[in-house]
């Protein structure tokens, strides 16, 4: 096929996000189009509703919230509730969000609609009474017109009844509500359409960049569009002007810009253009819509991997769910940027959007913070996985649903793969034979410019995906021991490392000896027996399930050929669901590199060592045991020839890595002291590291990761509380009840701790401390002022801060 065969050249192309997506809290107006935040003053009912959609609905004693919204996470865990431990003990049910709204007069005689960016799930939707649609999906984005429905200087009532109520319809905590943001566009009957730009590059290098730009537009006059392109400091580069025939909305007006010395996109600088296309009707600009840009090109090759922009780059991923912790499947920007930037701190480039299309914030974060995405449509197609998950709407929907994500998602530099699957079960049915060349068709019909994988966990050659020809990257999961002979199986084909690793750890928590690996669960079919009494799992990096591997084993296969392209560790940080290795108690996973709080675990360190030029030391595990017991203490070091350690003042033995050790590790017996680390480059100390056997707790210390936040109403500051004993050091069992109260113009949003056995709602103003630490999220308000946060718990001394909302 054409499409296929475009990829056995190198991918040159220029991408953006969609025009809408990139803008204030606040909404924002330009000539000829307004974009509004619609997620403020919602009513909201839990329960099904008659007669919900009426307007003459009474709904005055419902609540009164702000969108993104999702009230599963505001209710009790139990093993009870239908979603199971499997899909976060928490409830769904059937929700209603009615919203009253204003259009002026003015705007009768322009065309008004409803973006939602996501709605978990089976949505419908009413304004003043008209059954404007259903969307099952609950992770696609979708738009209704409002215009013929509209009171236009009258009162109008929008309503969304949100059904998940029949479970498992899935296999991770999906959320439940209107969780995404909610915008009110207008524009005049001249403007662009919706997702209506798709701009490559046929040429670039870095002398120039030639720049193709097809703009859909509906037009009611004689117009012209007019396209300029703008560096990131404002300044226009080049511009050009076409007439548009009126006649037919559905045909692109099709542009190309040639300009010199392009700033290329990448990882380390990922620099962003601005495409500002103007709908001209005589001398009045009808409609501007302005889309940002990121120019590169990347190649994947068979035998030396993936180059982006002519260099090499390994990708260096995690896939991640959407949800965020405490704050649920909610949207909020903040919370997103800060795991990218955890994530870019150990070396992270590479986002997998498991496995679902994402938040539209998501990509735009990835766009500015340099991150390649892998871009993923479904869990299942025809078959199930859960017994009511998206298999039920897939014949029926899954055309419009791929269509919708690749038109809103393939102007972003980000995305570099599109994957249509993960782990389908018709891998082994010929039904793949003629399912993914349709899904791929669908791809390649609206975007050419990237390849297309499947997440594979049966990846041998009589894996029907494959076999049909379809995607242009072979996506493995798992499997990692037999990355080095893929070509056996595929000569001359591309690799990608869909999935790797499922690594399991509890934070803080160590069981030995280190070097023991434990397979929990050693059979993914039966019953999980064993473990520990309270759902603990070793941090040392020697727990994997049956068909997963430690982070270092996947890593020392991975690093070591070229034509492994890339990977995405399973996972970057802990979400909620899929307690592997156990069930009820566990609410939420232990595969993340970071907990569900955002506190790092020991194998952190482990890939910043590995991933980045950063100068790494760190030991672990605490030091505080029986007297007498044997611990093993690791270090994870790099920039460095050796590590010595010391035990109250005396050497214990220099370690140095050999072969492919990415540790060093000591056996000891325990003595109450201080345990020093000191790394050292050609005789000369590069780090020095101290834990400290700590004593009772003695008081509460709070660190914000940021003291200054916007009155938007939805900017956050994520602080962290630590037990301490009272020379400073962290208590490592410490798990006292810790109070919150806070006083101005912000609330607490979230609580979190990082257990995955907590069943304390995440809504309330109190954490237990686990293994140390807690964490509280505050959110601001839309009014300025200093904001007073105070930590309390029995026996301790308490802690204060002052964050500033501005």
């Amino acid at each position: 096929m054409l499409f296929h065969n475009a990829f056995l050249k190198a991918v040159k192309l220029i991408c953006l996000p969609a025009a809408l997506l990139l803008f204030s809290f606040n909404g924002f107006a330009q000539q000829g189009r307004s974009v509004a935040d619609f997620d403020k003053d919602w009513h909201f009912h839990l329960g099904d509703v008659s007669n919900g959609e009426k307007e003459s609905l009474n709904d005055a004693a419902w609540r009164t919230l702000n969108l993104p919204h999702d009230w599963s996470i505001e209710g009790k865990f139990s093993k009870d509730n239908p979603a199971t431990p499997e899909g976060g003990a928490l409830p769904g049910g059937i929700g209603w969000y009615r919203k009253t709204f204003t259009v002026p007069a003015a705007s009768k005689s322009k065309l008004v609609y409803i973006d939602f960016d996501g709605v978990y799930q089976k949505s419908d939707v009413w304004v003043n009474g008209h059954h404007l649609g259903f969307r099952p999906n609950g992770y696609i984005s979708f738009r209704y017109e409002l215009t013929p429905y509209l009171n236009f200087g009258g009162k109008n009532t929008i309503a969304v009844k949100v059904d998940n109520s029949v479970q498992p319809n899935s296999r991770w905590y999906s959320g439940s509500g209107i969780y995404r943001n909610v915008w009110l566009v207008t524009t005049n009957k001249t403007a662009v359409n919706h997702w209506g730009t798709y701009v490559t590059t046929p040429k670039v290098d870095n002398q120039q960049a030639t720049i193709h730009i097809e703009t859909s537009v509906h037009s009611a006059d004689k117009a012209e569009l007019k396209t300029t392109i703008y560096d990131a400091e404002g300044k226009a580069v080049k511009s050009i002007t076409t007439a548009i025939n009126a006649a037919d909305d559905k045909t692109a007006v099709k542009q190309d810009i040639t300009i010199a010395d392009p700033k290329l996109w990448s990882v380390e600088l990922p620099y962003l253009y601005k495409v500002v296309s103007e709908v001209l009707v005589g001398n009045t600009v009808a409609d501007t819509y302005t889309t940002p840009i990121g120019i590169r090109y990347f190649n994947f090759d068979a035998d030396k991997g993936f180059t982006l922009n002519g260099k090499p780059v390994k990708i260096l991923g995690v896939c991640d769910h959407h949800d965020l912790g405490s704050l649920g499947a909610a949207i909020n920007t903040r919370a997103l940027e800060r795991q990218l930037q955890m994530l870019k701190e150990i070396g992270c480039n590479g986002i997998r959007t498991s496995h679902n299309p994402p938040a539209p914030e998501l990509l735009d974060l990835c766009d500015k913070m340099g991150f390649i995405v892998m871009d993923e449509a479904f869990d299942c197609w025809e078959w199930k996985k859960a017994t009511y998950d998206y298999h039920l709407f897939f014949k029926e929907w899954h055309k419009r649903d791929l269509e919708d994500q690749i038109l809103r998602d393939r102007n972003h530099p980000s995305v570099i793969i599109w994957s249509i699957g993960n782990e389908i079960p018709q891998q082994s049915d010929t039904s793949a034979l003629r399912l993914a060349p349709e899904l791929a068709g669908i791809v390649h019909s609206l975007d050419l410019t990237r390849p297309i994988t499947t997440a594979n966990d049966r990846p041998d050659t009589s894996n029907k995906i494959i076999k049909s020809g379809a995607i242009d990257l072979i996506g493995y999961n798992y499997h990692e021991f037999s990355y080095a002979t893929f070509h056996d199986r595929y000569p001359g084909k591309k690799f990608i490392a869909t999935e790797t690793t499922s690594g399991l750890e509890t934070r803080g928590h160590y069981d030995m000896p280190s070097d023991s690996i434990r397979i929990w669960p050693s059979r993914y079919d039966k019953p999980f027996t064993e473990g520990n009494a309270d759902n603990s799992v070793s941090a040392y990096d020697n727990v994997r399930p049956a068909w997963g591997s430690t982070h270092e084993a996947t890593w020392k296969v991975m690093k070591k050929y070229d034509f492994l392209s890339g990977m995405f560790i399973w996972t970057g940080f802990d979400y909620l669901g899929e307690p592997t290795p156990y069930t009820w108690p566990s609410r939420s996973s232990y595969f993340g590199i970071i907990d569900l709080a955002g506190f790092p675990k020991d194998i952190y360190y482990m890939y910043q060592s590995e991933w980045t030029d950063k100068t790494v030391l760190h030991i672990f595990p605490h030091w505080n045991w029986t007297p007498g017991k044997t611990v093993d203490i690791w270090a994870f070091y790099n920039n460095a020839d050796e590590v010595e350690l010391y035990l109250n003042g005396k050497s214990v033995g220099i370690k140095k890595k050999t072969g492919d050790d990415l540790h060093v590790m000591w056996r000891l017996k325990f003595e109450p002291g201080t345990l020093k680390a000191v790394s050292r480059k050609d005789g000369k100390v590069v780090l020095t590291r101290e834990i400290h056997t700590a004593g009772a707790p003695a008081k509460i210390e709070l660190t914000a990761d940021r003291k200054n936040i916007k009155a938007d109403g939805k900017d956050l500051s994520f602080i962290t509380v630590k037990i301490l004993d009272k020379d400073g050091n962290v208590v490592p069992n410490a798990d006292n009840l810790v109070n919150f109260k806070l006083n101005g113009e912000a609330f607490i949003a979230g609580v979190d701790n990082g257990d995955p056995v907590s069943h304390d709602s995440f809504k309330v103003s109190y954490r237990k401390a686990f293994n140390g630490l807690a964490l509280a999220i505050v959110q601001a308000k839309e009014k300025a002022g200093a904001v007073t946060f105070t930590a309390t718990s029995a026996g301790l001394k308490p802690a204060a801060l002052t964050l500033q909302v501005k």
